[in-house]
């Protein structure tokens, strides 16, 4: 996975392919889904959620540029496994997540792990965490319809970096965002598709 999915689709960050090498990734799929760990494709992970390809979950913490000892804000805990790759390269990683049993099943698999640097929540993640704020690195797991500008200017910090999806389901883009005082720099990394973000800056709960 590491030499195919990851070094030789262009991924270059030695601390990023150590840190996906050290994570277990099977350890984060359903018993019935396992044999997906290491294929090159997002996979169901319950609930209506999946877990993104390794090349993605790579890219996508290559263009966060983590440093160690930073904050993280992740939006979409998901089954954990993003969320343990950026436990290996940042201070704290602060999750969201809205799927109450995938958060209790991720923090299972994080604390079986080892990993202590992590702080879980329950609620709508386009909220953000804001007595934990500012960060220094914000990551989206879902795409909004438009870049979450409320979550940004009011929870990274200057010159912090966020990357996520954004767009209509078919043509989402995934996107790095410089934070420059009250301007956002953005900059477009590659098409995707993502699940929807769903909350204040993202789509409707259409189960509401």
């Amino acid at each position: 996975m590491i030499r195919e999915q990851l070094i030789g689709r262009g991924i270059h960050d030695q601390r990023v392919i150590d840190a996906m090498r050290t994570v277990p990734r099977d350890r984060f799929f359903p018993t019935s889904h396992k044999e997906d760990a290491f294929a090159g494709r997002a996979a169901p992970i319950g609930h209506g959620q999946t877990i993104s390809e390794p090349y993605i979950v790579a890219l996508m913490t290559q263009h966060l540029d983590v440093q160690s000892g930073q904050r993280v804000l992740e939006i979409g805990t998901g089954s954990g496994y993003q969320t343990a790759v950026l436990c290996r390269l940042a201070g704290e990683v602060y999750s969201l997540e809205r799927v109450k049993p995938l958060l209790d099943e991720a923090f299972e698999r994080l604390m079986d792990l080892g990993l202590r640097n992590v702080h879980l929540r329950f609620g709508d993640g386009t909220r953000g965490w804001p007595e934990a704020a500012p960060f220094d690195r914000i990551l989206i797991g879902a795409g909004g319809p438009e870049l979450p500008r409320n979550l940004l200017l009011s929870q990274l910090s200057d010159g912090g970096i966020a990357v996520l999806p954004f767009g209509p389901d078919d043509k989402q883009v995934l996107v790095k965002v410089t934070r420059k005082g009250s301007n956002l720099t953005t900059e477009e990394i590659c098409p995707v598709r993502f699940v929807k973000l769903i909350g204040d800056e993202g789509w409707p709960d259409e189960r509401a």
